[in-house]
């Protein structure tokens, strides 16, 4: 069973990371695609890169760059940081990097470094943490950032006209590109929902594990997903990011 598995955003949840895993019953057969933000929320954001790392030499994995992957590689290279980050899952994530030994931290650099900005796959089908905003797609966009910072994709998607279809000429561009994008980034708990959400051919997969969500990995051709826990049932003794 050769499986595209697509995880949304973990937040440092690294026990809702060994749920799903276990409840997918995941294989070295599967490819996993990480969608980003593995850290900041949840208090072992450490471990979850540990556990990136180990399953990046047995299993054949994608990672996506997040926004907050990236706000913890710049404090980690510069000791800059901003009071934003610091107040939304940063704090945790500093903690417990300040104990980590040296030799370790640059280690998790390498790592954090080699993400990736988006992955499009054989079938033409996009995966991106969180966005883009050029009309003619994902190689034409003029600024890296907004590939994990982007929210117009999905909140376009979400005011779409249900009446519309890709044949009419108000149909976003943006989304004619590719046969399906997978996103996270704006949590479906925004809507009040806590499974992956499809508008148009965009699915989003960031169920709230940073704040009272489970944590998700979900078969991108089948559409069958399994879950953790709510992410904040795991860890009583914290608050995360709420």
């Amino acid at each position: 069973m050769n499986r595209t598995l697509v995880i949304g955003d973990i937040h440092g949840s690294y026990k809702a990371l060994l749920q799903i895993l276990e409840r997918a019953n995941v294989t070295t057969h599967d490819r996993l695609i990480f969608l980003g933000d593995f850290v900041d929320g949840w208090g072992q954001s450490p471990e979850v890169i540990d556990k990136l790392m180990e399953l990046k030499t047995s299993h054949n994995c994608i990672f996506i760059r997040g926004n907050h992957d990236d706000l913890l590689l710049g404090w980690l290279k510069t000791g800059q940081y901003s009071e934003e980050w610091f107040n939304h899952g940063g704090r945790s994530t500093m903690d417990s990097y300040t104990i980590m030994p040296e030799d370790k931290k640059q280690i998790h650099i390498l790592f954090l470094e080699s993400l990736e900005d988006y992955f499009l796959d054989d079938d033409n089908r996009l995966f991106v943490h969180a966005g883009f905003t050029n009309l003619n797609g994902v190689k034409h966009e003029y600024f890296s950032r907004l590939f994990y910072w982007d929210r117009t994709l999905w909140e376009t998607a979400l005011a779409l006209d249900k009446s519309i279809d890709v044949t009419h000429p108000y149909y976003p561009k943006r989304f004619t590109h590719y046969k399906e994008i997978f996103i996270g980034h704006t949590p479906v708990t925004r809507i009040g929902q806590t499974v992956p959400v499809q508008m148009a051919n965009i699915w989003n997969v960031d169920t709230g594990a940073a704040f009272k969500g489970p944590l998700t990995i979900m078969d991108a051709d089948t559409k069958e997903y399994w879950q953790s826990k709510p992410a904040f049932e795991l860890y009583p003794e914290e608050n995360g990011r709420n």
